[in-house]
């Protein structure tokens, strides 16, 4: 089992790697469903400031995934809808969009001995959102998770890869790197830049240390 499980991980790896020398572009007028995980914090302004450029109208459903306790991520994101909604005014049809809260991987200054625990309780509930909760209420998941952020969003990935193990939905994955990461990847693009569809930053130095890394300029 475990040779097996190894064979299917390389497997989608390869095709993980392979995917990010170039893919399938969609059609300009097709529609998309969302989901983004939003760090708290600055993490959070990077992520609604990507999502504040995109056409509501063609990505929808959104889904916001939050941090437990993490109010302001929930408040900010309500007011880009908010904010998108009056800019829309007057179109045919309204975009939904839902929060799902998950438990926090690692609180601020938290101890390393007892990571393993909490981390452990967040991989269990984003499995649960990812894999288990569309299954039993057949909801389709997002077509793209975007991920910009701290270790929460590491769990959000292993959720999606066991999707993929068992041959399962799963979206596909952009990691964007901060922008204030410029010289040196985070912990957490340091531990995703190998396992996500797409793994961008934004400053030149950190593609040409990373051939895996895509570089568009500034994003945020």
């Amino acid at each position: 089992v475990a040779i097996l499980f190894l064979a299917r991980l390389y497997t989608l790896l390869t095709v993980t790697r392979a995917a990010k020398r170039g893919g399938r572009r969609r059609p300009a007028d097709s529609t998309c469903s969302l989901a983004v995980f939003l760090g708290s914090g600055g993490h959070t302004s990077e992520a609604l400031c990507l999502l504040s450029a995109l056409d509501f109208s063609r990505y929808f459903p959104r889904t916001y995934f939050i941090s437990e306790g993490d109010s302001l991520s929930m408040r900010k994101a309500l007011e880009l809808e908010a904010l998108k909604a009056a800019d829309a005014q007057g179109s045919p049809r309204s975009t939904p969009y839902t929060f799902v809260v998950i438990p926090r991987a690692r609180h601020v200054h938290q101890s390393l001995l007892t990571t393993p625990a909490t981390a452990a309780v967040s991989l269990a509930a984003a499995v649960w959102h990812l894999t288990i909760a569309p299954s039993v209420h057949g909801t389709p998941i997002s077509e793209v998770l975007l991920l910009n952020g701290p270790g929460t969003c590491f769990v959000l990935c292993i959720a999606a890869y066991l999707n993929r193990i068992c041959a399962l939905s799963s979206p596909t994955l952009i990691y964007v790197e901060s922008f204030a990461r410029v010289r040196r990847l985070s912990l957490s693009g340091k531990l995703l830049r190998r396992l996500v569809d797409r793994f961008i930053v934004q400053w030149p130095d950190l593609a040409r240390d990373d051939k895996g890394a895509e570089y568009r300029g500034w994003l945020v």
